[in-house]
């Protein structure tokens, strides 16, 4: 799986631009605040229809225009896909693939599979179970299109149930509203189970991976192990619900279900989000996305795209070696302020692009 080229037009910082990516390693380099990260953004966005940013699609279009476009060419198993999206100030984003309008955004996910990490992923460990929950399901996401269906249809279950709650409490304990409640209750605990059970086996096929290359990080010294919490403890979602929604009705909020579950890091006896150093935290980070890449492979029989940004600034010599060594058989689009680390690593550099205000100017 190959990004073989990227047009933006009217997208962040970028009026026009147009360019051809290497199968190998491409490094964009240059100060802060240029448009780096903005070339990785538009990247993910066409393989997940999402900023990893969290940024609203109003916000992505170049100021003052009204409208941005982004052409990605991919290929994938001999065969080209040409993915066109529209992000407009005042109505949803359109998508096509080769010139075919989709309907939902889930048509898009798995043409590409791609792993994102940047210096914010280093603190998943430290921050708090939202992101740790964000983490698993934009990788299920672009794994399973099933997972996204229940994921999308739990969140709009979510939402009617709190508005329901809402009126429960302001309109008093009417019996037409009680039943409805009945019906969220019975088609949120259908869908949560559903997540919970594939949130699991993702876990479980990462306890395979991750070992290895922790105890790699940490010279021998250390073995990791994720471990799933339910918001619900020990009770099935079910019970959980039931017990919970006098206080749910009191607080016009659902307070438990899989948006409240986490995700634990234990070391031996160590849970390491609440009593790991620094360093322990931001090695358990990076086995993370190490494993996730060779969970991507295993998954997909192909190599996804990585997008690293500016994270070997933010690593030691010997755990930026690591890395760098760990994807040198991926396509990688790399953000960096200068180019010392990979010529001190002597890291194969296919291509590398200067960025300066808006503009590229390709090196080599």
């Amino acid at each position: 799986m190959k990004i073989k080229s990227l047009k933006l037009k009217d997208f962040r910082n970028y009026n026009l631009l147009q360019l051809d990516f290497d199968d190998s390693t491409n490094i964009f380099y240059g100060n802060n605040a240029q448009g780096k990260t903005n070339i990785l953004e538009a990247v993910y966005l066409s393989g997940t229809t999402k900023s990893h940013r969290g940024t609203k699609d109003r916000d992505l279009i170049r100021f003052g225009e009204n409208e941005s476009h982004i052409e990605t060419v991919v290929e994938k198993r001999g065969m080209s896909y040409k993915i066109d999206m529209h992000l407009k100030k005042n109505s949803p984003k359109g998508i096509a693939i080769d010139k075919l309008p989709i309907r939902k955004a889930g048509e898009l996910f798995g043409i590409i599979n791609i792993v994102f990490f940047s210096p914010e992923d280093l603190n998943i460990i430290k921050n708090g179970p939202s992101e740790r929950r964000r983490f698993i399901d934009l990788e299920l996401s672009q794994l399973d299109k099933i997972y996204l269906n229940h994921l999308s249809n739990y969140n709009r279950i979510i939402n009617q149930r709190n508005h329901l709650l809402k009126d429960l409490r302001e309109a008093g304990r009417q019996e037409n509203l009680i039943q409805t409640l009945d019906i969220w209750d019975m088609q949120l605990v259908q869908y949560g189970n559903e997540i919970i059970k594939k949130r699991k086996e993702f876990i479980e096929k990462i306890n395979e991976i991750i070992s290895y290359t922790h105890k790699k990080l940490t010279g021998g010294k250390e073995n990791i192990e994720l471990v799933y919490e339910p918001g619900s403890g020990r009770l099935s979602l079910e019970d959980a619900l039931k017990k919970n929604r006098e206080k749910d009705m009191r607080l016009k909020n659902t307070s438990v279900g899989p948006h409240r579950d986490d995700i634990c890091f234990m070391t031996k006896d160590l849970d390491i989000r609440r009593f790991g150093s620094q360093g322990q935290q931001r090695t358990a980070a990076l086995s993370l996305k190490l494993a996730e890449i060779e969970l991507v492979k295993s998954v997909i029989h192909d190599t996804p795209v990585l997008l690293l940004d500016d994270v070997l600034s933010e690593l030691d010599k010997y755990r930026q070696n690591y890395l760098l060594d760990s994807i040198h058989d991926i396509q990688t689009l790399i953000t960096c302020t200068g180019m010392d680390e990979f010529i001190n690593h002597r890291f194969s550099i296919n291509k590398v692009f200067h960025v300066f205000n808006g503009q590229i100017v390709k090196e080599n």
